[in-house]
């Protein structure tokens, strides 16, 4: 049961004095892509890729993107001469639409973007091709996961403060099974049921987390949009075998709310 995607990294150097707002650099990213994208990609492949849409009267209501941005380490910017890089996980695989991608990050390096809309000469494009083998159970009692970037865990329609492990167990596996669903060989084969089950038995045994509040506004509408959540790490314990590989891909998908904008990056560390 594997779960394919690629991993890209752009790399650049900065033409003028790059700017991003202290809120981070993923939601500029990931505006001036899209710009980009409808500009450069056939209509078609930029619904599939940025407004994906329900299929059928039993699709998701709000579809997850095929890809999610890694872009902490921009910190602030970058002045001209400067390298600066983002990465880019894409979870559809069909190689085409990776090339309209890259193709669409070209374009939006040059046209300009940020405050000051400076532009950027892309260097180098680093492709992988990554696996997880959702079934290869490993063998573990304990795992801390440190939440990256602020965190969104809903439960009953609301926010989880604290997250137990089923609760994020749960968040993780959907998100997975939809991304494999809509853009890779199909809904993961499992049984979603049992596996919840077991994960209530793991135990939250300590949590150093902090709550933060943030906010972004739409350039397009005008409205704004809570980006906040928590960060920080936690720490579990039970059986977690059969669950550290969807554990491990969700160091790639990332977890709960706004994903795409880089939230909800965890880093795993079985004990």
């Amino acid at each position: 049961m594997d779960f394919r995607f690629y991993r890209l990294r752009f790399e650049f150097r900065a033409r003028g004095e790059l700017r991003f707002p202290a809120s981070g650099a993923a939601n500029v990213l990931r505006g001036a892509f899209g710009l980009a994208l409808r500009r450069t990609a056939a209509s078609e492949i930029y619904q599939r890729i940025f407004e994906p849409r329900p299929a059928g009267p039993s699709g998701l209501r709000h579809p997850p993107r095929p890809f999610v941005l890694r872009a902490r380490g921009c910190a602030q910017g970058a002045v001209s001469g400067e390298p600066w890089h983002f990465g880019m996980n894409v979870f559809e695989t069909n190689q085409t639409i990776v090339d309209s991608i890259v193709f669409a990050v070209y374009r939006m390096a040059g046209e300009g973007f940020g405050a000051g809309r400076a532009r950027s000469d892309l260097l180098a494009v680093v492709s992988s091709a990554c696996l997880v083998d959702l079934s290869a159970a490993e063998p573990a009692s304990q795992v801390r996961i440190r939440f990256l970037s602020n965190t969104e865990l809903k439960a009953g329609g609301q926010l989880s403060p604290v997250p137990n492990f089923a609760q994020l167990f749960a968040r993780i596996r959907d998100r997975i099974s939809n991304l494999s669903a809509l853009y890779g060989p199909g809904p993961l084969d499992i049984d979603f049921g049992a596996l919840g089950r077991r994960a209530a038995d793991i135990r939250l045994i300590a949590s150093r987390l902090e709550h933060v509040t943030d906010t972004r506004r739409s350039s397009r509408t005008g409205e704004i949009h809570p980006l906040g959540g928590f960060t920080g790490e936690a720490t579990y314990e039970g059986d977690l075998a059969e669950f550290l590989p969807f554990l491990r891909a969700a160091q790639y998908t990332g977890v709960g709310r706004q994903a795409v904008w880089g939230k909800g990056e965890i880093e795993v560390e079985p004990e």
